[in-house]
């Protein structure tokens, strides 16, 4: 009896010692091949992404499975999302990865997504923020100049549904008369418009920011904003950890307005936000998956995150941005899932007749 004691007291010590978390009773993927469908092509940032998890989920899921990333491109993601809806069973063997394109059309009531996050179960989510920056000789040497601004200015804009309609709806509710110029392929052609004189506002992902954005400010070619800010462990947003000294969107408004923002606006902002930002990429799994396996994978995500090794790799491919497991995922996403009708029909409505584009 004794010994039995001494064995479970050793047991426990290691799994408090080294933070690992019991896999679910009964769930054992042994000789298995995870098949963890991404919905865009190969090299992109999504298919990175997965492939810096995959190997920890293979270290951390019970049975130690294979992970095979299976790319599914098309239609924005749109493709690979039905296909997770209508083809995937709810036996563990099969995950989704989306990211904020995937998430976007779901949000605007595109009728071509069949896909319904409200019904999954999601693992773990990721990150990412974004910083934006206006040109210096403005009159604009902090977010509190905004106040009142009546400049005209220029952004170099990939389209209205896309990330871009995050800088684009805070432009907005900022007050600021901003054209945006359409056709660019993406935020590093859109620095390289706003560097030549092309446009005059611009916003990039924090890591793009500190890489090739702070440079143009120590050179005194750009003055920062505001950051769209990151989500904390109770999904409020706070300022974000990679530009600290910037002040979030909410902040933004605050300072402009003197009041935090609310209204359908700030509602549509918000859900947004989350999408493309606070939880861009996120894990999922069917609807009808049994707790077991939704167990077994959240407690693989929090074995993922405590590892020293998967820490380090954050740091270097993803921002450095604290990952989100379990819970904190659900509560994160949950603002892109409690957004208002009503909400949605004022961005729908705000997106015909600011930029002409009719949602189908």
């Amino acid at each position: 009896m004794l010994k039995k004691w001494s064995l479970i007291f050793i047991a426990l010590f290691l799994t408090s010692t080294l933070g690992i978390v019991s896999p679910a009773q009964g769930v054992d993927f042994s000789g298995e091949t995870i098949t963890w469908i991404i919905p865009f092509g190969v090299g992109g940032g999504s298919d990175v992404w997965a492939r810096v998890y995959a190997p920890f989920l293979k270290r951390y899921l019970p049975g130690n499975p294979n992970v095979a990333v299976k790319n599914m491109p098309g239609g924005g993601s749109i493709t690979g999302g039905n296909y997770f809806h209508t083809r995937v069973k709810p036996d563990g063997l099969t995950a989704f990865g989306s990211s904020g394109s995937t998430t976007f059309p779901y949000l605007l009531g595109n009728s071509a997504a069949k896909y319904d996050f409200a019904k999954y179960h999601i693992v773990f989510a990721s990150p990412t923020g974004g910083a934006a920056y206006i040109k210096p000789g403005l009159g604009v040497d902090s977010v509190k100049d905004l106040k009142g601004f009546k400049e005209k200015l220029a952004y170099a804009s990939q389209g209205a549904t896309s990330l871009d309609i995050i800088p684009l709806l805070a432009f907005e509710m900022l007050g600021l008369d901003v054209k945006a110029v359409f056709g660019y392929k993406g935020r590093g052609p859109g620095r390289v418009a706003f560097e030549q004189g092309e446009t005059n506002i611009d916003y990039q992902t924090t890591t793009a920011f500190v890489k090739n954005v702070r440079p143009l400010v120590k050179q005194g070619l750009a003055v920062p904003l505001m950051t769209w800010g990151t989500l904390d462990a109770r999904g409020k947003i706070v300022r974000d950890p990679v530009e600290p000294d910037l002040p979030s969107f909410p902040e933004a408004y605050e300072l402009v307005y003197g009041k935090s923002p609310s209204g359908p606006a700030w509602q549509a902002w918000k859900a947004f936000f989350v999408a493309g930002f606070g939880v861009q990429k996120a894990m999922w799994l069917p609807e009808k998956t049994s707790q077991d396996i939704v167990t077994a994978y959240r407690t693989a995500a929090a074995n993922i995150l405590a590892d020293q090794e998967f820490k380090k790799v954050v740091e270097k491919s993803l921002g450095g941005y604290p990952q989100l497991a379990g819970e904190e995922a659900r509560i994160g996403f949950g603002e892109v899932l409690s957004v208002s009708p009503e909400s949605k029909k004022w961005v729908i409505n705000w997106l015909k007749e600011r930029y002409d584009v009719t949602i189908k």
